[in-house]
This record gives C-alpha cells, sequence and structure tokens, in this order.
C-alpha cells in the first residue's frame, strides 16, 4: 500500500499539469488526468525509470449519462520492472477528440477501435478508427446506457432473396416480468396453482 501511495506522489508530482489527482484504494492506483495530455502522460510513464509501465493491458469505456462529459476512458498499464498494475481515467463526450496513443503503444489501436464502436468516443489521429465488434453498418454504440436493448435492427437469412436481410426490429410478444424470488423463501402472494396445495393440505 505504501508503495503505490510512493508511486501516485512521484508521478502527480512529476505531472502537476497532467494528473488531476490520485487515490490508493482495494490494493490498486488510480490516475485521474487531463484528456489531451494523454499521449504526455503515457510517454512518461512508459520511459520514466522509477515507473516503466512498458505494457498497455487494456483501453476501455465507461458510461455516465447523468454527467457532462458523460464517458470515462480507463487506460489499464502494467510495469513488470515494479510489478505494479496501473489506472488511468480521463473524462470525454461523444464530440470531442480523445488523443489517440497508438504512437506510444501500438497495442492500443484495437482497444481504441472498440471503445469508439461500444461508446462512440471518437480518438484524434487515429491510423483507421472504424468498427471492431459491430456490422460497418451498425446504428449506435450499443454499450451506452440508453441504447434500447432489442437494438434498432434485426438481421435473418432471406430464401428469397438468398442473402442476410436487414429489418426493423418487431418483438413477436411483449416483455415479461419474471419473479426471481428465492424458492426457499416463497412469494408474499398465491402464486398460481398454489391455493390446490393449500386445499390438499388442509384435507390430508
Amino acid at each position: 500500500m505504501d508503495t503505490l501511495k510512493e508511486m501516485g506522489q512521484s508521478i502527480a508530482g512529476a505531472l502537476e499539469n497532467e494528473v488531476n489527482g490520485y487515490e490508493v484504494a482495494f490494493g490498486e492506483l488510480t490516475l485521474t488526468a487531463r484528456a489531451d495530455k494523454i499521449v504526455t502522460i503515457l510517454t512518461h510513464l512508459r520511459d520514466e525509470s522509477s515507473c516503466k509501465f512498458v505494457q498497455l493491458v487494456d483501453v476501455c469505456g465507461v458510461d455516465y449519462p447523468e454527467r457532462p462529459k458523460r464517458f470515462d476512458v480507463v487506460y489499464h498499464l502494467l510495469s513488470l520492472k515494479h510489478n505494479i498494475r496501473l489506472r488511468i481515467k480521463v473524462e470525454a463526450d461523444d464530440e470531442t477528440p480523445v488523443p489517440s496513443v497508438v504512437e506510444v503503444f501500438p497495442s492500443a489501436s484495437w482497444y481504441e477501435r472498440e471503445v469508439w464502436d461500444m461508446y462512440g468516443v471518437m480518438f484524434d489521429n487515429h491510423p483507421d478508427l472504424r468498427r471492431i465488434l459491430t456490422d460497418y453498418g451498425f446504428q449506435g454504440h450499443p454499450q451506452r446506457k440508453d441504447f434500447p436493448l432489442t437494438g434498432y435492427v434485426e438481421l435473418r437469412y432471406s430464401e428469397e432473396e438468398k442473402r442476410v436481410v436487414y429489418e426493423p426490429v418487431s418483438l413477436p410478444q411483449e416483455f415479461r416480468d419474471f419473479d426471481f424470488m428465492s424458492p426457499w423463501e416463497g412469494a408474499k402472494y398465491i402464486l398460481p396453482g398454489d391455493e390446490k396445495a393449500d386445499d390438499q393440505g388442509q384435507e390430508g
């Protein structure tokens, strides 16, 4: 724990204009930083001898619809030299691009494409920013919390046209409500059919 705090203090002091703060929770070090300075931050963390975070493990997104900048772009780094993992969070929206870090970590290319595909966060100077998990004609970004559960279109294979066709979503039945209560506790109301069990118990 002390090692993580010392690492956080050291990074925050060296990057005081780029890093907004740090915290240590659940045995993990997390930095909050400026999105427009992410390239400078990751370059320092990779090259500085006291850091040596030479491996970019992942880049992912998080959606907070109630915030003006609704997205967090989260970078996970690993220092093999110090055996420390580091998380960096930057805030973003769907209009202002976040600088791509592909020049610092080439492995970020597919990670950033996934964040774009799932959340709609754009990355400036990315060499090939296009969808990676959904179809090229897909509408919207499915990991946003306001994306409908059914999506906008459905696809099927048409025997008449001998190809896959897209159609507006049509639900053959309404969403059903399921009772996920524990079967050992039982519902606080009489379920259909249970009234017969009570009658048989009284007769016995």
